[in-house]
């Protein structure tokens, strides 16, 4: 990979990584609910998953949709419906030190797992293989993926951290409301630049 295609791919993974989408906005939601402590499986999950998703994008996923677009529809769809049921959750959330009471934020395996139905991740993955990989070889898929595993979790973990800085404003029940259905609205925002296609004739 030429020095000007890795400088462009590591601006493309901090960018992509560090903007508002499903995985940061449910992050600073974590964040304030839960602490950042509680938060750093969610936060390694997302990374590790992501890292892993590229590479089996890169392997053979893509090919797959290549061959056959409607399976690339069908999970985009899972994942919308599934984005839909995460964001009446972030709404009903509980107060900060309560929240263990009602729920817990996700684990490992969960936010690892989030990543293959979130739209943003698939895009992210399937953008990067086809700019920066576009012959597929297993050296220059790896590149992609450690890219993303050096530049993904330092740019997240400041959304858990502006999540934490908001819990103390956020013991008052009426902020509290506010601030999770306003994740959650935002979360259900973050899907329109994959459902205005599909709508699209």
């Amino acid at each position: 990979m030429t020095h000007e295609l890795l400088t462009g791919l590591l601006l493309f993974a901090f960018v992509s990584s560090i903007t508002p989408g499903p995985n940061n906005l449910m992050l600073l939601a974590s964040g304030a609910n839960y602490g950042f402590q509680k938060t750093i499986p969610h936060m390694l999950g997302i990374s590790v998953g992501h890292s892993f998703m590229v590479v089996l994008v890169g392997v053979g996923l893509m090919g797959l949709f290549e061959a056959v677009p409607l399976a690339h529809d069908i999970l985009t769809i899972l994942g919308i419906l599934y984005l839909l049921w995460l964001a009446w959750k972030i709404a009903h959330a509980s107060a900060p030190g309560t929240a263990d009471k009602r729920g817990k934020p996700f684990n490992f395996l969960q936010a690892a797992a989030f990543q293959w139905v979130n739209p943003k991740a698939w895009q992210m993955a399937l953008t990067a293989i086809t700019l920066y990989a576009p012959d597929r070889s297993f050296s220059a898929v790896a590149t992609v993926a450690a890219i993303f595993a050096c530049t993904n979790l330092p740019s997240i973990s400041l959304w858990t951290v502006m999540g934490q800085n908001l819990r103390a404003l956020l013991s008052n029940p009426l902020r509290l409301k506010v601030f999770n259905w306003t994740m959650a609205v935002l979360l259900v925002a973050s899907l329109i630049p994959v459902v205005w296609p599909m709508l699209a004739p």
